[in-house]
């Protein structure tokens, strides 16, 4: 097995792979000011964006749950492989052929750097089936099944339909003249091992590749086309692989997640064809799951393509046949409606028809006008609910009332539930304080539910005792590095981290005693280790170096943090106002070893320890004289 990849084409990758591109695949960002962008957090949940990215610095960090890092780190984490991978994964991307440490020679992967091999084995696989839809007779039911559905041949191609070969190992063949091992088809989803060897997993279907975010192929639906096709199935997928997870893929994300950004809007549909037949129609921001249902990760792909949070809604829209499946599919849809800040909505064609046939039948802009149609699910799922009872009977309307309370009291959001409320008392001609009691019962009776008892119930805390009840030690608590009271040294490695050349060689003056956090402290000695901001290389490098010199000191997790976060200023920074800076923190320190003097020699007794109190006097008129001009250096800095 070879060595490591070369630092040389690891510190390529990290150049040549912008990590605004990289990260933008995965998130919306937005312009936050200062050359930072903002987005909702990939790595967890949140109200409001604190995800911040810094393309002159090449690094990301998240205020909220404290992931950071470069563009490699970005796709280690987020794709959950090892750093080799993503090294080998962003290297793909760029051009870039990497080598090993030890020979000299390309890499030959691994068996655990699998994702940039199945990457390619889907593409490859994708030219292959488009080939096939155009090139082989065979294939003419599948452009027959195209045809009637109102999708000509550019169609086809701007989605990248195709056709898989009957026979079984066409496809197979192929990709291993292409020189991909069996264990890399098995592992791609591409074939599977039967008695008399491997075989297409895929065989005489109409192929619709399934695209990531970044828009590589990872995995593909099959629609059934043949009678005597022995899988009754109407649509196969790509089982779950280490690149294609079904809970997290939305088919179409690669060419709709632009205009998601920018429209504020998208629309979920239920099928490949009614994605085709939106994005035809002017509708670019549908999207339809593979082959599962609408669930929360699906909804967290959205909300960071969306930038959806509170202060910046936009809106969500299930479109959904007419049945009593599809009426089912809004109900659990509404279940889940609160994984988003963003309004949602419903968009049912009267006469049941999904987007497809809709365009097929009545034109682009009869699928438009779908979306345009559409009303708020709550509303939706409210009257699917009433329409099991007879409202025009006093018994079953107090009925209907009890059913429909009990959906009321699922949402959280306030403002939601008043308007539920308002909604069923017009519906149910009845007056508004009435519902509104009866939702209150609804939620009385949630909450009655019995407790939790038994030893669980009445656990502690771990750290509240200890065993034969003997007391527990607390951990000693270390104050966030970005408290109140560390914000001067905060701002002066913001700016030796951001901007290394203001500070210069007057950073090396500082040492240890003029930061009182110790993280911040940790960060401070890494940079004096590597030679300091005067010595510091170009652009990320510098972020890098600072971050691989702490190791895997705590004080690594404030690295990103420092790289990304705004400068408190409304200008962009110069000498003078770095200069200030240093010149503040030496201010705070030297005022602490004024205060310590000063209690000392409170302490001392001046006659019978005379030469020491002297001393001292001597030395605390010099220090109060130090500070005034520290004082002065930063007041003419204008900090």
């Amino acid at each position: 097995m070879a060595g490591r990849i070369k630092e040389e084409d690891i510190a390529l990758v990290r150049e040549r792979a912008r990590i605004d591109d990289v990260v933008g695949s995965y998130v919306t960002l937005k312009n936050a000011g200062g050359g930072n962008l903002k987005g909702l957090c990939p790595f967890h949940d949140e109200k409001s964006p604190s995800f911040n990215v810094t393309p002159s610095r090449g690094f990301f960090y998240c205020f909220g749950c404290q992931e950071g890092g470069d563009v490699i780190d970005f796709v280690q984490k987020v794709d959950q492989i090892t750093f080799s991978e993503a090294v080998e994964t962003l290297a793909s991307k760029v051009g870039i052929q990497l080598r090993y440490e030890d020979s000299g020679a390309p890499v030959q992967r691994g068996p655990g750097n699998q994702r940039p091999r199945l990457v390619e084995a889907h593409k490859v696989a994708a030219e292959f089936y488009v080939d096939n839809l155009f090139g082989a007779a065979e294939a003419s039911i599948g452009r027959q099944f195209l045809d009637k559905r109102g999708f000509d041949k550019d169609a086809a191609v701007r989605f990248g339909v195709g056709f898989s070969p009957r026979g079984g190992e066409a496809l197979v063949a192929h990709l291993r003249g292409r020189g991909f091992t069996n264990a890399e088809l098995v592992a791609s989803g591409l074939a599977a091992d039967g008695q008399r060897g491997l075989y297409d997993r895929f065989r005489g279907r109409l192929m619709w590749p399934i695209r990531d975010a970044s828009s590589d192929v990872i995995g593909f639906g099959a629609r059934r086309l043949f009678d005597d096709d022995r899988i009754e199935a109407k649509y196969l997928n790509t089982p779950e692989t280490p690149i294609y997870k079904k809970s997290k893929v939305l088919y179409g994300v690669d060419l709709a997640r632009r205009e998601i950004a920018k429209g504020r809007q998208a629309v979920v549909v239920e099928g490949y064809t009614d994605v085709m037949a939106c994005h035809l129609a002017g509708v670019q921001t549908a999207v339809a799951t593979c082959g599962t249902s609408f669930g929360d990760d699906h909804a967290r792909v959205l909300r960071q393509l969306l930038l959806d949070h509170d202060q910046f809604r936009g809106e969500v829209i299930f479109t959904f046949d007419g049945d009593a499946a599809g009426q089912r599919a809004a109900v659990k849809a509404f279940e889940g409606d609160q994984a988003f800040a963003a309004q949602t909505y419903v968009a049912v064609e009267p006469d049941g028809l999904d987007p497809c046939d809709l365009r097929l039948q009545k034109g682009d802009a009869a699928v438009r006008e779908l979306i345009g149609r559409r009303v708020p699910l709550y509303r939706f799922v409210l009257g699917n609910v009433l329409s099991k009872y007879d409202l025009d009977r006093a018994d079953t309307r107090i009925d209907a009332l009890r059913d429909a309370a009990r959906l009321v009291i699922s949402i959280r959001d306030r403002s939601k539930v008043d308007a539920f409320t308002r909604e069923l008392a017009g519906h149910l001609g009845m007056d508004e304080d009435q519902v509104r009691s009866e939702v209150y019962k609804a939620a009385s009776r949630q909450s009655a539910t019995p407790r939790q008892s038994g030893p669980a119930a009445h656990a502690q805390p771990a750290e509240a005792s200890g065993d034969a009840g003997q007391p527990v030690v607390r951990r000693t608590e270390i104050p966030s590095p970005r408290d109140q009271r560390f914000v001067i040294e905060w701002d002066v490695l913001k700016v030796a981290m951001q901007h290394p050349a203001l500070v210069g060689v007057a950073f090396d003056e500082l040492d240890d005693h003029d930061f009182t956090h110790p993280w911040l402290g940790a960060v401070r000695a890494a940079m004096a280790k590597i030679g300091g901001p005067s010595a510091a290389p170009p652009g990320e490098a510098w972020v890098v170096a600072v971050r691989d010199a702490i190791g895997n000191d705590p004080a690594a997790a404030v690295v990103g943090a420092l790289a990304v976060d705004p400068l408190r200023l409304g200008r962009e920074p110069d000498e003078p106002y770095a200069l200030a800076l240093l010149a503040r923190l030496q201010e705070l320190t030297c005022a602490r070893r004024i205060q310590d003097l000063k209690s000392k020699l409170q302490r001392t007794n001046p006659i019978e320890r005379a030469d020491e109190y002297n001393r001292m006097f001597g030395e605390l008129i010099a220090l109060e004289a130090y500070k005034a001009e520290l004082r002065n250096r930063a007041i003419s800095g204008a900090i």
